[in-house]
């Protein structure tokens, strides 16, 4: 006679995995890509106040689109809080 073979279902061969991205963003990442978003938009505004070789245009504009893409935006992705086991080490230097 024919064994039985039992079928796994899709729960028992599921694993389940905590995303590395899960808690990533806190609101201090938001509030600087919100900053990074407004220096970007004054950025665009000062470049279309008056002739293409005025001062905004020419000094302000490309300083402040400097500072949101090469600081702000870099910074609102790459800045995140410590780890509890990292602080931890920090504040008692006599535990190794």
């Amino acid at each position: 006679m024919a064994t039985k073979i039992k079928k796994k279902t899709s729960k028992q061969t599921k694993k389940t995995s905590v995303s590395p991205f899960n808690i990533y963003w806190e609101k201090k990442n938001y509030y600087l890509l919100a900053l990074g978003l407004l220096v970007t938009i004054a950025g665009f505004y000062f470049m279309t106040i008056g002739p293409w070789d005025s001062f905004s245009s020419l000094v302000i504009s490309p300083i402040l689109l400097f500072i949101a893409y090469v600081i702000i935006f870099p910074l609102s992705i790459f800045l995140r809080k410590k780890s509890e086991k990292v602080q931890d080490t920090e504040n008692d230097p006599g535990k190794s």
